[in-house]
């Protein structure tokens, strides 16, 4: 576990320079959002309604699109992508943040997590991309890590960064193995703070959700002031669930929509499949065991949506503290603060909260897609999802 930076900065140079070559910052285009479509959700948003409306935090994504038709292993097409949440900024590396994960279910895969677990600190990004890109990913992050100032002077240093993943194989040629150390570090170097963009970008360009379309989706609530008037932000890639068991504001939608399922004819069709990736961020002052009862909330969020976290779905939740700076140091005791247990329950409501918003939102913002050999995945029909809530009552305009 010690690198040899003599050997790794040459190439990581190299690998930099094509990065900023290859793509400028990725601004967000307007997209409509549940909200704009008169979907009604519990708690107040912050500014952006966005996972950065928590302070420092912020988000990149690298989205691959190319070719279409036959599959050809190796050539395409292509519709992946990595997506990149960073804690604390370009600073993530040098100050680690307090944080929990948990898996409501394990069919999928988050790297870095027992150390997460034993120590209670997250340190670096947390990164989210396809399920055989894992490795290329994490690598890629160990690299950018050494080429901004690790090893340390002693020269013992190690890193197990934070990496998790969704199945997106329906739609890519995912045993291609498109995803580059480029392009994680485009996810990295392009993060950036306000709007985030949603839907077929990044990680979840190529993902499939509760029988329509899915990707990156993302929401914030505020607390008031007497309850703390923290932030607590979201975001997910989504790539899971059925389509009867869709619920949108407790409406049986996927049931009232009709739609070829992407997944007909196929021996899974009838199966909860698929896997979603959430990662909550606050600055609520949270220490490792309160943030791992967070993650544990996301499950009631994913639940208002018509999840059964089936038995082929990897369901698996990270959660942050941006409160705490320096709490990481190594070389002298840290006072800390915490916020009382008793205190907790508007932070839980708020994660649950913006949990359901941000899945609907990955959904209304994704566009229909074709991939290899022109499996077609179909958007959220905006005006049938209004049809719907409108007969139950549920519109708010």
């Amino acid at each position: 576990m010690r690198p040899r930076p003599s050997k790794v900065l040459p190439a990581l140079a190299a690998c930099l320079s094509l990065t900023f070559a290859l793509h400028a910052q990725e601004k967000p285009s307007a997209k409509p959002r549940a909200r704009d479509l008169g979907v009604p959700f519990d708690g107040t948003p912050g500014p952006l309604n966005a996972i950065t409306d928590v302070s420092g935090v912020i988000v990149g994504h690298t989205t691959l699109i190319s070719g279409e038709g036959k599959l050809q292993v190796g050539k395409g097409p292509v519709r992946t992508g990595v997506t990149a949440v960073l804690p604390r900024g370009k600073d993530s590396m040098n100050n680690p943040v307090f944080a929990g994960w948990w898996s409501l279910n394990g069919n999928g895969e988050m790297t870095g997590t027992t150390w997460v677990e034993e120590s209670g600190f997250l340190e670096g990004p947390v990164m989210i991309t396809n399920t055989h890109s894992v490795g290329v990913v994490r690598d890629a992050v160990i690299q950018w890590r050494v080429a901004h100032g690790q090893p340390d002077p002693t020269g013992y240093w190690w890193s197990l960064p934070i990496v998790a993943e969704t199945w997106d194989g329906w739609l890519n040629d995912i045993n291609g193995f498109h995803v580059k150390p480029e392009h994680a570090l485009r996810a990295i170097d392009s993060a950036h703070g306000g709007a985030v963009e949603e839907g077929a970008v990044g990680g979840g360009t190529g993902m499939v959700c509760n029988g329509f379309k899915g990707g990156i989706g993302t929401s914030s609530r505020k607390l008031g002031e007497k309850e703390g008037g923290y932030t607590v932000g979201v975001l997910v890639q989504c790539n899971y669930g059925s389509k009867n068991n869709l619920r949108i504001a407790g409406i049986p939608v996927g049931r009232e929509i009709p739609a070829d399922d992407p997944y007909a004819g196929t021996a899974f069709f009838n199966d909860d499949h698929g896997s979603i990736i959430v990662v909550v961020a606050t600055d609520a002052p949270l220490v490792a065991h309160q943030l791992k009862r967070l993650a544990r909330r996301v499950s009631l969020g994913l639940g208002r949506a018509g999840s059964i976290s089936g038995n082929g779905s990897g369901d698996i939740f990270i959660a942050f503290s941006t409160a705490n700076s320096g709490a990481a140091a190594a070389d002298h005791v840290v006072d800390l603060k915490m916020l009382p247990n008793d205190k907790l329950d508007p932070v839980f409501g708020a994660t649950v909260q913006a949990t359901e918003e941000a899945i609907i939102n990955a959904m209304v913002a994704a566009e229909t897609m074709t991939g290899i050999e022109n499996h077609r995945v179909r958007a959220l029909p905006h005006d049938q999802l209004r049809a719907v809530l409108k007969k139950y009552n549920r519109l708010t305009q």
